[in-house]
């Protein structure tokens, strides 16, 4: 039985764009999944009173079965919405696929082949990079809003990833039809940016849109960027972003607008921006719903 220890590592793994929150045990080095966001999944249910009573019953029926789904099942706080945390019925990894397997059809199939896969991707081996930052002496260390800060903590993301992680991009890239800057211009592009004012929220947000544009890498921009964004924010007006408060659809379509219309993406910033500058899980967080923007 873990300890309730608020200092666990949390993450948050995404299917079908719906959240399942995770609880690192240290003392036992498993994960715990939250079951209720389980069966939000694999029922399709957005109402979560209604997932409760559905789990509830269905904790009932599996308790009369004497399966071990119910006694295997502890009880950890997790953040809600409300900025609360909770008690939650949490289950490790075998006992979520046992609870996947007590769902019929297709959806609790793909669930369990999502839930079992390992991640051994570029994206999955630099998260991994990315939630150790949190306790490394570099994000304590690094020049604040400047091209050599960008560039240290793409290196450290992608450091033996990619074998051009932390270098300047020597070619020209597109998106969408969107011509990021190029590459012949790109060095005094990025000197500009680096002396671009960041004393307001209004002129970071700026400084943070110009560097999207150049994009310098040719990979992992907007991952080693929004970590970027976050640390000037903190410097300068001790505050970051609540990156879960930002929706996926929104939030690319903001950065779409933004070269010539900033004001979206300033808002969705503005509104989701929080003072737990020194909180793990606020980073942790972060993390997770940075790389699920990426996710095609």
């Amino acid at each position: 039985m873990p300890s309730n220890n608020l200092n666990h590592k949390i993450s948050i793994r995404f299917f079908d764009d719906r959240e399942v929150r995770a609880v690192w045990d240290e003392e036992n080095s498993k994960w715990w999944f939250s079951v209720v966001d389980v069966v939000a999944v694999l029922t399709d249910q957005d109402d979560y009173q209604k997932t409760r009573n559905y789990w509830k019953y269905l904790k009932a029926k599996l308790k009369k079965e004497k399966s071990q789904v119910v006694s295997n099942t502890t009880q950890l706080k997790l953040l809600a919405r409300d900025g609360k945390r909770y008690l939650t019925d949490m289950l490790d990894y075998n006992g979520i696929i046992v609870l996947g397997k007590t769902f019929p059809g297709t959806k609790a199939n793909r669930f369990i082949e999502w839930f079992t896969y390992s991640d051994e991707t570029i994206d999955g081996k630099s998260k991994t990079k990315a939630y150790a930052l949190f306790e490394s002496s570099l994000i304590h260390s690094i020049e604040i809003g400047t091209t050599k800060s960008l560039q240290q903590i793409h290196a450290y993301l992608f450091g033996g990833l990619y074998d051009f992680a932390g270098q300047i991009r020597q070619k020209n890239i597109s998106k969408s039809g969107f011509q990021f800057a190029l590459a012949q211009y790109l060095d005094n592009t990025l000197k500009k940016i680096e002396q671009m004012p960041e004393n307001t929220f209004a002129q970071i947000a700026d400084k943070y849109i110009e560097m999207n544009v150049a994009h310098p890498f040719m990979e992992g921009n907007g991952r080693s960027t929004r970590i970027w964004l976050d640390l000037i924010f903190k410097k300068r007006l001790q505050k970051c972003i609540d990156w879960s408060k930002i929706g996926k659809n929104d939030y690319i379509n903001a950065m779409i607008k933004s070269p010539k219309n900033s004001k979206e993406i300033k808002n969705l910033l503005k509104n989701a921006m929080t003072n737990e500058i020194n909180s793990r899980e606020m980073f942790m967080k972060g993390i997770d719903y940075s790389y699920y923007y990426e996710e095609n």
